[in-house]
């Protein structure tokens, strides 16, 4: 496949007294946009400063705001900087998490709830963060809880990893289903990914990683009025590839995003090196 590649207008938006970073490339793959940066730095910078700008104009709009938030490296830097913007009332704002592993506690190191508790809600005070409780004695009914409270609230804005493998939040290749009847399921995870969290310094080994996991499923994330998707980094380069040349099918879930007009994949040139120029 060939990429049409269409410069980015000199001139970019002010977000309070900044001034948005360039982009490098942008263009569309299906109804999927794609965006480039010059580095990572600079992708977590304007997608920060995209977002303040979208979280604004809904809460002038309605009096509550729903985020679905991912975890993972990939976010760190974006988190970090939407939270310093300020200006964002956080108390209008509700929060629920793409997945969590069965089985650890919330005080364990790679638990998604310590991630965001301590990186995202300590920070900010939101008006609720609806927490998957990965210790849970009973998981089917962990995952009938957490569907119940995704049924009341419609989720203005989903943020999104890609794995390794392809993978949105821990919908990996063998469990994906773009049809699927449920919101919230348990899962078994595939080597791949379990490794790709050692790698990540999350685990000490693979042994350490859990082997099953709630997570939100693909057809749940795309109800998302937007969904911004961030994939930096040259290991991300080969999964970013298949993502945008191959066919839209669950051996790479994340293509599905390439059938979401209101998605955005953000990359830096890292992870876009094995695109196409054209």
């Amino acid at each position: 496949m060939r990429f049409p590649w269409y410069p980015h207008p000199l001139s970019a938006p002010l977000i309070g007294n900044k001034q948005m970073t360039e982009l490098t490339k942008s263009f569309h793959v299906d109804h999927l946009l794609v965006e480039i940066y010059a580095s990572e730095a600079q992708m977590s910078e304007n997608v920060a400063k995209i977002t303040y700008q979208y979280l604004q104009n809904l809460l002038d709009k309605q009096d509550k705001v729903a985020i679905l938030l991912a975890t993972g490296n990939s976010q760190i830097r974006f988190l970090d900087t939407l939270i310093a913007l300020g200006g964002i009332d956080w108390s209008r704002i509700i929060l629920f998490h793409l997945d969590e592993y069965l089985g650890i506690t919330s005080d364990h190191p790679a638990s998604f709830r310590r991630y965001l508790r301590e990186r995202v809600e300590q920070k900010i005070s939101p008006h609720r963060f609806y927490y998957i409780e990965g210790d849970t004695l009973q998981p089917i009914a962990e995952c009938d809880r957490y569907t119940k409270l995704l049924e009341n609230q419609p989720i203005d804005l989903c943020c999104l990893g890609i794995g390794e493998n392809g993978h949105l939040a821990f919908n990996d290749p063998a469990v994906a289903d773009f049809q699927d009847p449920a919101q919230v399921k348990l899962v078994k995870l595939d080597d791949v990914n379990r490794q790709q969290q050692v790698n990540t310094g999350y685990f000490a080994n693979l042994a350490n990683v859990p082997q099953y996991a709630f997570t939100l499923t693909i057809p749940m994330i795309c109800t998302a009025k937007k969904i911004i998707c961030l994939a930096p980094a040259t290991r991300k380069a080969q999964v970013v590839k298949i993502m945008l040349t191959e066919d839209i099918t669950t051996n790479c879930p994340a293509s599905i995003l390439r059938q979401q007009p209101q998605a955005t994949l953000f990359l830096d040139i890292n992870s876009a090196r094995l695109l196409s120029q054209g």
